[in-house]
């Protein structure tokens, strides 16, 4: 997306926002609101940047050959996403494992993948998806699992309001379908 395309998109979403604050009762003119649409609309841009990135791209730019077959893991991942039902946080750690086929990537790369698909409008199950989805099919490994824990501000700010719960997801391919290869995992990424 260009720059002016961006700056429209802020100046509608900040319109939007302000008429969103009037409709919830507050004074759009009162000194701490008179910016506020336009952080809205800045801060939305950001938290949703991942729509205008190839995190494909992100693998293929520092995919190497190597002979390595063993399992390679980035763990505690950090990443921030937005529940695609409430438009609230949902905050956590991603690891992520694969064996390589020939090539690595970049273990940056592993993260900035994470990064792209968090910065979408999401549910954790489907992050989880894509993060594996796009390492499996850019760099063709003999397996991927992924493994995301996160704290969900819709179930600990509204609704059932569970403030230490933390939903686990997983999802893999490969020679991650045989339990003993994800036993490695789990036993490696539980280690401090």
């Amino acid at each position: 997306m260009s720059s002016e395309e961006l700056e429209k998109n802020k100046s509608i979403i900040s319109d939007h926002m302000r008429e969103i604050l009037s409709l919830l009762g507050e004074d759009v003119s009162r000194e701490g609101l008179i910016k506020t649409p336009d952080r809205v609309a800045k801060a939305m841009q950001y938290l949703t940047k991942g729509y205008w990135q190839s995190p494909e791209e992100i693998l293929r730019s520092a995919q190497f050959k190597e002979n390595y077959r063993q399992m390679v893991i980035v763990k505690d991942i950090d990443f921030f996403s937005m529940c695609e039902h409430h438009m609230l946080p949902f905050f956590g750690k991603a690891h992520v494992a694969y064996i390589p086929n020939g090539y690595v990537t970049g273990l940056s790369k592993i993260a900035r993948v994470v990064d792209v698909f968090s910065r979408r409008l999401q549910v954790q199950e489907r992050l989880t998806t894509q993060i594996k989805d796009c390492i499996q099919n850019t760099l063709n490994p003999m397996g991927v699992m992924v493994v995301i824990e996160a704290k969900h501000m819709c179930m600990q700010m509204r609704g059932v309001e569970k403030q230490n719960s933390i939903t686990t997801t997983s999802d893999f391919t490969g020679i991650f379908r045989e339990q003993k290869t994800r036993e490695e995992f789990v036993n490696l990424i539980n280690r401090k």
